[in-house]
């Protein structure tokens, strides 16, 4: 149906299982100060505790700003890929010629076209998922504006309203992450273009990879050395 088998059905039903549960891997409870994203929060919550002690937050200031121009790129990227997409869907007869050509491609245009407007849904959701982030990040930075002077910091009230910025700057990380995994995902994504077999192989590697960096010893490592009299890389 549409051009499509049921090979294609099973490589993209198996795409939306891995990216699922991906997802669960990094956020569900199992992930609480294992995954490297994870961990960050930790020190999201210790730097806005140091930050109210300190008289001079311009330094906090800059740093959420660096945050958010980060995020300002990759939504603006975003954009430009929903519109590289919508060029291809225009363009289909010119790409499908050039793709004919290749070995281990049969291209159809139907199934062509569901493919690329798949693509661009992937984009779609990041483009959200980053602009909701930079949105975010102004929260934070509103919020570190009315933090509490160093004067008043060991009031509870300070306390809970710092944990309050940590818990902004969290969220705002995660929907940031959520962000950059639609933008893996859609590498691996591009392999169905190819055919349901490579489709499905590129799924698997982009799940490997990207779980290696959030569990890896290659990440871990810089959080887990506790020896700080002599440090060295």
């Amino acid at each position: 149906m549409f051009g499509l088998t049921y090979v294609d059905g099973i490589a993209f039903a198996a795409f939306l299982v891995a990216w699922t549960a991906y997802h669960k891997l990094m956020e569900g409870g199992w992930a609480e100060r294992r995954s490297f994203n994870r961990r960050m929060d930790h020190f999201r919550l210790e730097w806005m505790q140091r930050m109210l002690l300190r008289e001079n937050r311009i330094v906090d200031a800059q740093i959420v700003a660096a945050l958010q121009n980060g995020t300002a790129f990759f939504a603006s990227t975003s954009l430009l890929a929903i519109g590289a997409t919508l060029a291809i869907l225009q363009s289909t007869d010119a790409v499908m010629a050039i793709f004919a050509d290749l070995p281990f491609v049969t291209p159809n245009r139907t199934s062509w076209e569901l493919k690329t407007l798949g693509l661009t849904l992937i984009f779609a959701n990041a483009f959200f998922k980053f602009a909701w982030a930079y949105r975010l990040f102004n929260y934070t930075t509103i919020l570190l504006g009315s933090t509490p002077p160093p004067a008043e910091a060991g009031k509870t009230y300070a306390h809970a309203h710092a944990l309050k910025v940590a818990r902004m700057a969290t969220v705002a990380g995660r929907h940031f992450n959520r962000g950059q995994r639609s933008f893996f995902f859609a590498i691996g994504y591009l392999g169905w273009y190819v055919n349901a077999w490579a489709f499905m192989a590129a799924t698997v590697a982009i799940f490997i990879v990207m779980t290696n960096r959030q569990f890896g010893r290659d990440s871990h490592w810089i959080l887990d050395d506790e020896n700080t009299d002599a440090p060295s890389l």
